[in-house]
């Protein structure tokens, strides 16, 4: 027994794509088998059920309906899975036998774009990295809904990391890599929750990688396409053209682009600022896209976003987008108008490639063309625009053509889907309209012939009716049967009557059935053919969507200014970062108006390179660093700062050290990766950075911690020179300030006898206590753990006092070997605060490190 022919087919098609689940187009519906229809099922949950399938017997079977298959896709892509599509190539009501089939498209999370609910505030990449040796790599990255398609190079020392933190920039969804690059597959799997597939290492192979890219137009890289990100572009553009099966006229260009053109942001400091993801869930909430997302179309959402996480190094740039938002604070009517108009748009980069794809159906066209409008009416609300606004305004596409096809040739109220007629607009097409009218006379046509028939039979409840299995039909009760005509043909026996055709009435049936039938696929024809002449308009759509997309932002921008009382910082080239009255722009939301204590920072390349934070835990000093990162970082976007007044010279970099984080997955402990961070820092920081260390060293002993934490700033101070916030509770670091660029800031706190009163102003100085207990308290600790934690305090207090006596007599035991050690012995060390005690014991450990001590005669070992 051989299998079925369906079954064989099946089989035949699923051998080439054994990698994916098979949606085989039956009828209505979309089929799985076998291990695909086990796989499948549970995820979507359908019922499993079962076929024969001939010598296999009964094989597993589920499926799907067509009407509302994106869905179920959307389902089993989320879950990492690939689909192939194997459509009906033959239409049923011509073919003989079993029907053609073939596989017309392949979805992977990173080219599946259909799904209405997707988030379109972001783009969904998919990524390729070409290796080229071991500090080298190629990147390309394409959104595939909306005609992205860029690429860039690592090289060098610390390329890895680079590459690392780039990934972790983009999130893509699917990671496209040669063959047995497992080592590679795991560190795109630590940057972002990417599906890998493996393709053939030969596709990125310079030829092969460079015969893909052959119709492509490439912007802004470097001569030649056998470089590192040619190679990878060529990769993933031959595994779009692989799956998608289809021209991309949409992803024609792309943008070669290096991240170093950008202010540099590592994954730990995107993390720490929590610019666009929390890190309490990872969703935008408490973030700073939050608080500046005030977009009203998807492209400019998506914009706003890169905006923020590649923020400029231009002042030239910087100050051009500053202006613009500055004009449209300055014209609320023409904000408002703007607004208003952005709201009939749709989201035009996806409605373009929707285009592309060939999917797009009327209702679609009718969204493009009221977007097109309304795109339209901004050169008439910025014909007197200047700067930036003048310069968008004249990328705005003429579209009128595309405007007027698609008014004319789509109805107005199209159903959704392209097969049931209905989509083409009456007036359109004269042969569309004379179908129309005829199957319109048909129901005239049938009221006729049922009075007509009751008439000549004398049958008063005859009827003419229709349904799907037999067509039209005469109706007669057998209480009438007597009265039939000879030239009725029995088709059907009911309880109660008796179903009749004559052949006039079959006749007829045929005639309009055959007009239905024309009709629909007459009207398919036309519509396929003005989406197609739509099509071939895509540039233009998409020159204008980001326009559109840009305009939004700004928009954007400006009314978070206007709702959080911002002001226009000054940006230029020089070396000062100077915040009067600055506040968090995330926290000061949460607070509400008032709520928030606004305070003054000034870092330079002088004397106020470095600043030691001091002060209580609780008190602000990680709000105040994050503030000044943030108030930097959205300086360089473009965006107004919440402060009284700003100065902000164009940083390279923003670096990061806040929070505790382990990586057990990588074998880190919270110290190691602590260490690991203040590595990058390091070695990648450059007199023009912005560095923000919070509490560096707590992860290890006092003395160890400390040791690190003044190496750092002193090599800091020293040999970068960067602009850095740091702060501690290691106040013995406030020494420091005798090195010159480094000085000291704490947060001001009030003590009374109820404990103390956090001011959150940050003022000139050195705390001289961590409160920690008076916190702890705040926290609401059990009262008995305080009184002991007071106790043990006490005794600590003692004990090292008590230590800086004995550290005098065993180690130096004679007077006028060390000029501190005999001011110690001047000291009263029964009444020395432990920070006192603690600063001399730090002393005398440098000491001993450095200095062989003289011991007594007689005594062993050493203290």
């Amino acid at each position: 027994m051989s299998l079925t022919p369906m079954m064989r087919q099946y089989m035949d098609i699923k051998k080439q794509y054994p990698d994916a689940i098979l949606l085989f187009h039956l009828g209505d519906f979309y089929e799985m088998f076998a291990e695909d229809a086990r796989t499948a099922a549970p995820v979507l949950e359908v019922t499993l059920t079962s076929r024969e399938a001939g010598k296999l017997g009964r094989v597993p079977m589920c499926g799907v309906p067509c009407h509302s298959v994106e869905g179920y896709i959307a389902r089993l892509v989320a879950q990492g899975f690939k689909v192939a599509i194997c459509e009906q190539l033959e239409d049923p009501a011509q073919a003989k036998g079993l029907l053609k089939r073939g596989v017309t498209r392949v979805i992977t999370p990173g080219t599946f774009f259909e799904g209405r609910s997707q988030d379109h505030s972001q783009n969904n990449y998919i990524i390729s990295v070409a290796p080229s040796g071991p500090e080298c790599y190629g990147l390309a990255a394409a959104d595939v809904a909306t005609g992205y398609f860029g690429a860039t190079e690592f090289s060098g020392p610390g390329a890895r990391e680079r590459l690392y933190d780039e990934l972790y920039r983009l999130q893509p969804v699917e990671a496209v890599l040669p063959g047995g690059a497992k080592e590679l597959a795991g560190l795109v799997k630590a940057a972002a929750p990417a599906a890998v597939t493996f393709h053939p290492e030969a596709a990125f192979d310079r030829g092969t990688a460079s015969a893909a890219l052959e119709g492509y137009q490439l912007e802004g890289g470097r001569p030649g396409t056998q470089l590192p990100e040619c190679r990878a572009a060529g990769a993933l553009a031959a595994y779009l053209k692989a799956t998608q099966m289809r021209d991309l006229a949409h992803m024609k260009a792309i943008q070669f682009y290096t991240p170093a053109g950008f202010m540099v942001l590592d994954a730990a400091t995107r993390r720490n600022l929590e610019l666009t993801r929390s890190l309490q869930d990872g969703s935008r909430r408490g973030t700073l896209l939050e608080v500046l997302d005030h977009t009203l179309t998807g492209m400019g959402s998506r914009r706003l976003r890169s905006w923020l996480e590649q923020p400029l190094l231009s002042p030239g740039a910087i100050n051009e987008r500053l202006e613009a938002v500055e004009a449209l604070i300055a014209d609320g009517l023409a904000r408002d108008k703007l607004r208003a108009a952005l709201r009939q748009i749709g989201d035009l980069e996806r409605l373009a490639g929707r285009l592309a794809f060939g999917m797009a159906n009327a209702r679609d066209l009718l969204a493009l063309r009221d977007s097109l409008q309304a795109a339209g009416a901004l050169r008439e609300i910025f014909a007197a625009a200047e700067g930036l606004l003048k310069a968008l305004v004249g990328r705005l596409a003429d579209l009128s053509d595309i405007i007027t096809l698609i008014e004319s040739a789509v109805a107005p109220e199209p159903p959704a889907v392209l097969d049931q007629g209905g989509i083409i607009r009456e007036g359109f097409n004269e042969e569309v309209d004379r179908l129309r009218l005829v199957r319109r006379d048909a129901r005239g046509f049938i009221a006729a012939l049922e009075a007509e028939e009751r008439v000549r039979t004398g049958i008063k409840s005859l009827k003419v009716g229709y349904n799907r299995v037999f067509g039209y039909y005469i109706e007669v009760t057998k209480s009438n049967l007597s009265l039939v005509p000879a030239e009725y043909q029995r088709r059907q026996t009911l309880a109660a009557a008796e179903r009749f055709v004559t052949p006039a009435l079959k006749e007829y049936e045929e005639m309009i059935f055959g007009a239905e039938e024309r009709l629909k696929a007459l009207e398919f024809e036309l519509f396929s053919a003005v989406r197609e002449e739509a099509a071939g308009a895509v540039d233009r759509i998409l020159r204008t969507a980001r326009a559109v997309g840009e305009m939004d932002a700004l928009q954007s921008l400006a009314a978070a200014a206007v709702m959080g009382d911002y002001i226009r910082p000054e940006v230029n080239d020089g070396d000062t970062i100077a915040v009067r009255e600055g506040r968090h722009p995330v926290v000061e939301r949460f607070l509400g108006p008032g709520g928030f204590v606004p305070n003054d920072v000034v870092l330079d390349g002088a004397s106020q390179r470095v600043a030691i934070i001091t002060g209580p835990n609780m008190a602000g000093k990680s709000t105040f660093m994050r503030q000044v990162a943030l108030i930097t970082l959205m300086a360089q976007t473009g965006s107004f700062v919440p402060a009284a007044a700003a100065e902000i010279g164009v940083v390279d970099r923003i670096f990061t050290r806040i929070g505790a984080a382990d990586n057990l997955a990588g074998g880190q402990s919270t110290f190691m990766v602590e260490m690991s961070e203040c590595r990058t820092i390091l070695t990648g920081a450059t007199r023009r950075s912005l560095i923000v260390m919070d509490e560096v060293g707590r992860g290890t002993s006092t003395y160890d911690g400390m040791s690190i934490a003044r190496a750092i700033i002193e090599y800091i101070a020293v040999h970068i020179g960067a602009k850095t916030l740091f702060s501690t509770h290691y106040h013995e670091l406030t020494d420091l300030d005798r090195i010159g660029g480094i000085y000291n800031l704490t947060v001001a706190v009030r003590e009374d006898p109820s404990g103390i009163v956090f001011l959150y102003r940050v003022v000139p100085g050195k705390a001289d206590k961590s409160y920690g207990i008076q916190v702890a308290a705040l926290a609401g600790l059990p009262e008995e753990t305080l009184q002991r934690a007071r106790q043990v305090l006490a005794e600590l207090e003692a004990r090292t006092a008590q230590r800086v006596k004995v550290v005098q007599l065993e180690m130096f035991p004679q007077p006028g070997e060390n000029p501190i050690l005999d001011e110690i012995r001047g000291l009263d060390t029964d009444n020395l605060t432990p920070l006192d005690a603690l600063n001399r014991l730090v002393k005398f450990k440098s000491l001993v490190t450095n200095t062989k001590p003289q011991r007594r005669r007689g005594r062993q070992g050493g203290h």
